[in-house]
């Protein structure tokens, strides 16, 4: 059963050359206890569509449900509630934390805030929230500049389940994490989802990250997604030009067999006021007349769908 449904959605900017069209158009489910990962180069609108989802933008067009319910215009109290059961861990573990707040006091303001703790309460499940992450007790007075990046990340993430959600939108968590740390901390979040039950949309252009920790890929390009499958179907049978060129650049260390780098050439289309038609195309070395009409995702079975008009020829 999906938790996560959106449909047709779209988020718009007003920009001083036309209207940029940072999302436009995206469909996908996300099913309960599994992880979305969301892939592109940067600027492809990843970041721009988790926030869209949680309502830290509001979206332009188009329909977000949480567990079948419309959440699109939810306001007020209504808004409230459903930012209980949605939450972010942000990129960087280091300006996403008030550095005036000490640990405890960053993993307890969301539990003061939701008004259903009482003090001894709020005390008790910020140092067990403390002991899951694992964060020691002695840091529980020291403040962001006073801890390492993986330290300040376990924190973000503590603060983004302390009052238990359904869903977190993980915004490239690792990729200001050295390599050693990103392990640990892709590791915690496997193991919470595992003991929590949540449901994570995990943005990152790092594939070797999103192909350890998802269960589904959803692979953007200026605004759109162009391919979406099984993280398995997708490695191992990548249809889209755009999804082969990201693969390609994946570091390999297996010297017998070298990857075939795919290097591409054209100019990046703009998504400001953007042309109907396949946005990648002015790179595609595939590219025809019938390019120029819109696309859309097309179902390829074992839930594989590509936006691309030459799929069956490529």
């Amino acid at each position: 059963m999906a938790l996560i449904e959106v449909e047709h959605l779209k988020k718009y900017f007003n920009v001083a050359a036309g209207i940029n069209h940072a999302v436009d158009d995206v469909t996908f489910n996300i099913e309960k206890g599994h992880t979305m990962g969301v892939v592109g180069e940067s600027g492809c609108g990843k970041s721009t569509l988790g926030r869209t989802i949680i309502h830290l933008n509001q979206a332009t067009a188009g329909t977000v449900r949480l567990n079948g319910e419309d959440i699109t215009n939810a306001s007020g109290r209504k808004l409230r509630e459903i930012r209980e059961k949605m939450s972010i861990v942000f990129q960087d573990p280091y300006s996403s934390l008030n550095p005036r707040f000490t640990v405890a006091e960053t993993i307890m303001e969301p539990l003061k805030e939701s008004h259903r703790y009482s003090k001894a309460e709020i005390e008790e499940k910020t140092q067990a929230l403390m002991d899951l992450v694992g964060i020691e007790k002695r840091l529980q007075n020291a403040y962001p500049h006073e801890m390492d990046g993986g330290r300040r990340q376990r924190v973000g993430i503590a603060r983004a389940i302390a009052l238990d959600p359904q869903f977190i939108m993980c915004d490239e968590p690792v990729s200001a994490l050295d390599v050693s740390i990103q392990a640990q901390v892709l590791n915690l979040l496997m193991d919470l989802q595992e003991e929590k039950g949540l449901t994570y949309m995990f943005v990152t252009h790092d594939l070797s990250v999103v192909r350890h920790i998802a269960d589904d890929i959803s692979v953007m390009y200026l605004g759109q997604l162009v391919e979406t499958g099984p993280t398995k179907e997708i490695f191992s049978h990548p249809t889209h030009p755009y999804t082969k060129a990201l693969l390609s650049a994946i570091p390999s260390i297996d010297v017998l067999h070298p990857m075939q780098r795919i290097q591409l050439k054209g100019e990046i289309t703009s998504a400001i006021d953007p042309k109907p038609g396949c946005r990648f195309a002015p790179r595609c070395p595939y590219a025809t007349e019938a390019c120029s009409q819109p696309q859309t995702l097309r179902d390829l079975g074992s839930n594989h769908h590509i936006s691309c008009c030459r799929a069956g020829e490529i």
